[in-house]
């Protein structure tokens, strides 16, 4: 597996993103998982709790749920491999901050300037929500635009993109 590239990680909601992300990290001594999610309830706390147990204690965690491209440049001094989770999480993050969606894009620019010539192995994990029905209100229709944004630009400027259906990756762009 070539060591500097960008792998996004894209699929429905619990269709296996995240433990395929992972699993790509598996050969390499120094990892960082970036995590995006704020945890806001008891609920999230204790899937928080689940993640960090099944990830065992050979990852560095970088909690950033505003500032990913800092928070991935601090990454990229210190791991062979860093997992991005998720891209979703962080575009709501940065709704829910007041963020227009111009500087959102700008935001969006930056990190894909970042993962695309990468030092090290990328896996960025990012939702498809494109597929279902309109959002009935305006902030839904924003962030399910700029998500689809999203994943366009990351996939535009990663190497490689796997989709995952029911926990089956299918590679959509690149080869292994």
């Amino acid at each position: 597996m070539r060591r500097h590239k960008t792998i996004l990680v894209t699929g429905g909601a619990r269709s296996g993103k995240s433990r395929y992300a992972l699993s790509l990290a598996a050969p390499f001594r120094k990892k960082t998982l970036i995590a995006t999610l704020e945890p806001k309830d008891e609920e999230m706390k204790a899937r928080i709790k689940k993640h960090k147990s099944q990830r065992g204690r050979d990852w560095l965690l970088i909690e950033e749920p505003l500032n990913l491209a800092k928070a991935l440049k601090r990454a990229f001094s210190k791991s062979d491999c860093v997992v991005v989770d998720c891209i979703t999480l962080w575009l709501t993050n940065l709704l829910l901050a007041g963020k227009k969606e111009q500087a959102i894009i700008k935001e969006l620019e930056q990190l894909c300037g970042l993962v695309s010539d990468p030092p090290c192995l990328v896996a960025v994990v990012s939702n498809e929500v494109g597929l279902g029905i309109v959002p009935a209100d305006a902030l839904t229709r924003l962030f399910r635009d700029l998500q689809g944004a999203a994943n366009q630009m990351l996939a535009q400027a990663a190497q490689e993109m796997v989709m995952m259906v029911a926990g089956v990756p299918v590679r959509i762009k690149g080869r292994r």
